[in-house]
């Protein structure tokens, strides 16, 4: 039924399938940027946070019976670690987006949102038409002179904390401008919580900058926390108006217990061992800065490329080397990709062989 749209994606070099990498390739394609995914001893501690409690599975949505103690735990420590009122705990950041974007911008109201914004959030904007206004990525000054030109009852910026393709981080002077113009200002630090700062804690942390009643901060678990999920941080009242007009918070039901227990045991470890975990990735910072010459304000690495064909190529000369890298190719980015994450799960030795094969004059376009 679909015979000439696959065909055509083929033709295009837009073809994707899901594939199980081999266990022995070394992962330097995926989120879990501190290694937890592999941390038994954080699993069978939550095993046994579980089984301390009657049930096991959500059951219904967070309105209905689905809320569990373990999800009330979650939300007030992680809240507490980033100095917000009130946290929700929220199936997916692609749920997180759709349900922040979705139901906060009203009639009248207007979204600035960063070009490069992730995709859950693109999708979510195609929901409200003509009340979205597209900013140059990272551009203050353009965002600036688009909330005077467009600016609405209500204003509301989206940025990222570390743009997930990219690897940049967020400019500073967007928080000004948020605070200046009173618009409510959306970050997700899916890529910068756990990874950035002196305490991991984030682009605020990083920034020095205090919370405000018009911060909202949405993260994933499935990155640097090892787990599945995600959370959304903000004043009060704003978790209190998501919980009665968010459709993702109303509609689905609550986040998986053990996944949110995973979670919530990861954050306690991660801030017990901020330090050291700090330390580690300052460390692969450095080995990049030595061989590509650039400096990361996290831990992403990506390379570009000319065509799709050309970013499979390089996909598979790292496999034959014994590594999995990200190939990210269009429409998801303008420009094809080569993301190689330099996690602290993976041995500093083979970070610096897989950076020289990205360095290689073979990659240059």
């Amino acid at each position: 039924m679909y015979h000439k749209e696959i065909e055509a994606l083929k033709h295009a070099g837009r073809f994707r399938e899901r594939r199980v990498f081999d266990a022995h390739l070394v992962d330097l394609a995926s989120n879990d940027y501190l290694g937890l995914a592999n941390n038994k001893k954080q699993f069978r501690k939550t095993v046994r946070l579980v089984e301390n409690y009657s049930t096991f599975a959500p059951k219904a949505s967070m309105l209905v019976n689905g809320y569990h103690s373990i999800h009330a735990r979650f939300e007030e420590r992680i809240a507490v670690l980033n100095g917000f009122e009130r946290g929700l705990a929220v199936g997916s950041g692609f749920l997180a987006n759709i349900a922040l974007i979705e139901s906060l911008v009203r009639k009248g109201d207007r979204l600035f949102m960063d070009e490069e914004y992730h995709a859950s959030g693109v999708m979510a904007a195609k929901l409200l038409s003509e009340k979205v206004i597209y900013f140059r990525h990272n551009d203050p000054d353009d965002l600036l002179e688009k909330l005077g030109r467009y600016g609405g009852k209500r204003n509301i910026i989206a940025i990222e904390g570390i743009y997930s393709m990219s690897g940049d981080m967020c400019r500073k002077e967007i928080f000004e401008i948020a605070q200046k113009s009173e618009a409510l200002l959306i970050v997700d630090e899916a890529h910068s919580s756990g990874v950035v700062g002196e305490r991991l804690l984030g682009v605020f942390e990083y920034y020095g900058i205090e919370v405000k009643p018009n911060h909202i901060k949405m993260g994933t678990l499935g990155k640097a926390f090892g787990s599945y999920g995600a959370y959304i941080l903000a004043s009060h009242e704003i978790i209190t108006y998501l919980e009665n007009r968010a459709k993702p918070i109303i509609y689905s039901t609550a986040p998986s217990l053990f996944d949110i227990a995973l979670a919530l045991n990861n954050i306690e470890h991660i801030s017990k061992k901020s330090k050291e975990y700090h330390q580690k990735i300052i460390e692969r910072q450095k080995i990049v800065k030595k061989i590509l010459k650039r400096d990361i304000p996290a831990l992403i690495v990506s390379k570009r490329f000319t065509t799709n064909e050309e970013v499979m190529r390089a996909q598979k000369r790292f496999e034959a080397e014994g590594m999995v890298v990200g190939a990210i190719r269009r429409p998801t980015v303008s420009e094809p990709i080569i993301r190689l994450i330099p996690r602290l799960g993976v041995p500093k030795q083979i970070v610096k062989s897989a950076l020289r094969l990205l360095q290689e004059e073979m990659y240059e376009v």
